[in-house]
């Protein structure tokens, strides 16, 4: 009787280890996977090779010849698209309009599986619908948003002042002003740069994206090693980050219940709650926790990826000198020395657009966007693709495609103007996604970048210091991609 058990036992086991490295049927092409963590130590193994998980992906794309590569993540069939037109079909279909429901959203929603981002169905189709009508109520793309960017920007240049003609760390300072707008936007409160609330909130961001760059890959594909290694994995460490963002956003939110009146829709807060008072006693998306998600998916979303631009701007700037002049003369000549730079005046330094669309395809700050979950079973570009597949969509090989962009690996800024110095738009620049998921903060990023950007160039000539090591302008790999360290001296112009 125990030899039969031993042999159902070995058995089962036997059959389920075949049954975990099968693939389904005309899946795409990909290495073999293991049993119980599939591809997850060949991708890390080889992210690390190559210098991140996107030039991974790239090499595997080259070594199977295929735009379309098949994985399996711990126990998650995934694939990865790598050209634009595949690329194109997932962000626009509505097939791909899914999200995993796997434990790295769960983590990143603080357990709550709610929020914008994150969430996928009737949730997000409506709160999407929401923050989209009050971001614009709120003044996104008109001329209150402006007034408030225009004082953020005003306090990097008395920053840059105080430390003219000194060694700067550019990229220390952009984050805190770039939060303020989002922190503004949420409870209609601009804080001061030493407020304590911002620097946490700074440390808090900065300290999640090492967590989740450290844990997301294997704790999301094996959760149940946090019950045997939860140091280690890094889970007790993102546990503890999103008690303490719980507590600070938390805050605002209850102070907000407090005052709020049924006449106040002056920032996203009183808007939200004004919505959770329309449906009391009915069943509603608008509820507390999804408030917080919100908020929490808000400065997410938001803060590091603007932020980051503007550092790889600058550093382009301290690259290309021969560009940087250009950008001066642009500016010059568009406005008056004393003359405020607003978003809506772009139109008058296409050469400056040009620069900064150049800086996010050629630094591309999210080089793997998604993931998407695959609604319903289907076909692409002839592979089959099971049900709750999860896609991984390569933006940096669409930004970095030889055929079409044909020297992809030069800083080009003219490759954004026509003959006539107009700027020109590609269909295959796609920093902010496309379809119905598309960066619903997009024209409150490009304010921001344009807006800092330019005001900074037009006051000041950034230049490296004398002696400095050159940066060798490598984006260095994480969740989002960012610049190496570097100092620079602001020169009064």
């Amino acid at each position: 009787m125990i030899n039969l058990l031993i042999v159902t036992v070995v058995s089962l086991v036997i059959a389920y280890l075949i049954k975990s490295i099968r693939r389904p049927p005309n899946f795409p092409p990909g290495p073999i996977w293991l049993p119980i963590i599939g591809n997850l130590h060949q991708v890390k193994k080889l992210s690390i090779a190559q210098g991140g998980q996107h030039l991974a992906f790239s090499k595997l794309s080259q070594d199977y010849n295929s735009n379309v590569i098949g994985l399996k993540l711990g126990g998650k069939y995934t694939i990865v698209i790598a050209s634009y037109p595949l690329v194109k079909t997932v962000l626009t279909s509505e097939e791909y309009d899914g999200r995993p429901q796997n434990f790295f959203m769960i983590l990143r929603s603080l357990g709550t599986g709610k929020g914008i981002t994150g969430t996928d169905g009737e949730l997000w189709r409506i709160q999407k619908h929401f923050v989209s009508v009050h971001l614009r109520q709120l003044g996104l793309g008109k001329t209150a948003m402006d007034t408030q960017i225009q004082a953020e920007a005003s306090e990097i240049l008395v920053i840059i002042e105080e430390n003219v003609n000194k060694e700067l760390q550019i990229g220390q300072i952009l984050p805190k002003s770039v939060l303020n707008i989002l922190w503004m936007l949420m409870s209609g409160l601009r804080l001061s740069r030493n407020d304590d609330r911002l620097i946490k909130l700074l440390n808090l961001l900065h300290k999640r994206a090492k967590a989740f760059d450290m844990a997301g890959g294997t704790l999301n594909q094996m959760p149940w090693l946090r019950f045997v290694t939860p140091e280690w994995t890094g889970y007790n460490l993102i546990r503890n980050i999103n008690e303490e963002f719980m507590t600070l956003l938390m805050e605002p939110i209850r102070e907000h219940f407090k005052k709020w009146t049924d006449d106040r829709n002056d920032d996203l807060i009183y808007s939200f709650i004004t919505e959770m008072r329309k449906a009391e006693g009915e069943k509603s998306t608008f509820t507390e926790d999804q408030l917080l998600m919100v908020c929490l998916d808000i400065f997410l979303a938001g803060a590091q990826t603007t932020s980051n631009t503007l550092d790889f701007a600058f550093l382009m700037m301290l690259l290309y000198p021969e560009i940087k002049n250009k950008v001066h003369a642009c500016l010059d000549e568009a406005f008056q020395k004393s003359e405020e730079i607003t978003y809506s005046e772009r139109k008058r330094v296409p050469y400056v657009e040009a620069v900064l669309y150049e800086t996010e395809r050629f630094c591309t700050i999210a080089p793997i966007i998604g993931p998407r979950r695959v609604l319903r079973k289907t076909t692409l570009n002839g592979y089959d693709i099971p049900k709750d597949t999860t896609v991984l969509i390569h933006i940096h090989s669409v930004h970095n495609d030889v055929d079409y962009w044909q020297d992809p690996e030069i800083f080009r800024p003219d490759r954004f103007l026509d003959p006539k110095g107009n700027l020109m738009y590609h269909d295959r620049f796609l920093p902010f996604g496309l379809g119905k998921r598309r960066c619903l903060g997009e024209i409150l990023a490009k304010n921001c970048i344009f807006t800092f950007f330019s005001q900074i160039m037009k006051s000041y000539q950034i230049e490296l210091p004398p002696n400095a090591k050159k940066p060798t302008g490598v984006p260095q790999p994480g969740i989002t991609l960012s610049p190496e360290k570097y100092r620079a001296i602001f020169i009064k112009r």
